[in-house]
């Protein structure tokens, strides 16, 4: 099996983000991107995903910013599994954070859709925009090419739902990103493709 790891650059008038990616990693990460409650969020993804991740991001304004990470983490994401071979391809976790319960379920099916129901209530949580949590699952699943279904299922803290959610995505991913060895030559679809 070749190495699951890809870098992408993206550089506008509006921000500069720049992600590595090892799918077959040990939790180790740098991230910067100048949102230290979106640092947080993302270092969830790469701890509790098992992923290697470095994200660096520059920019003047916070949704530009968090929509253009999740753009170019979702691309590196889908660059680094290549063509698939041997993935689980789905993958669900629920995770409680203290008051909170989320769940995630995913299929890496080559078609970027999100239904994102977070029932974040205050307009920040830390310094960021509360409603950039919703955008940046949108903007990931449409980018990594994955079906994702998010849902805080209970909670009243902001911080703990978001967290939970991020962490469920990180595990969800990793269940479907694994290598089946009874299909490791195999892409598992009927249609023998996955984009």
């Amino acid at each position: 099996m070749s190495e699951r790891k890809a870098t992408v650059t993206r550089r506008t008038t509006e921000t500069s983000v720049k992600v590595e990616i090892n799918i077959d990693g040990t939790s180790q990460f740098e991230v910067s991107t100048g949102i230290r409650f979106f640092d947080h969020m993302l270092s969830q993804i790469a701890q509790h995903g098992i992923f290697d991740l470095k994200i660096s991001a520059s920019g003047p304004d916070q949704h530009h910013v968090v929509e253009d990470v999740a753009i170019t983490l979702g691309r590196a994401f889908n660059k680094a599994l290549g063509d698939k071979q041997g993935i689980i391809r789905m993958g669900h976790a629920i995770i409680p954070m203290d008051d909170a319960l989320a769940m995630v379920a995913l299929d890496i099916s080559g078609r970027g859709y999100a239904i994102v129901e977070d029932s974040l209530k205050d307009a920040y949580i830390s310094e960021m925009q509360s409603d950039l949590v919703h955008h940046f699952f949108v903007s990931f699943s449409s980018e990594a090419r994955i079906n994702l279904h998010a849902q805080v299922m209970s909670g009243t803290n902001d911080h703990h739902k978001a967290e939970a959610l991020f962490k469920a995505l990180a595990r969800a991913l990793d269940m479907a990103t694994h290598i089946d060895p009874r299909i490791a030559d195999i892409i598992p679809s009927t249609k023998d493709s996955i984009e």
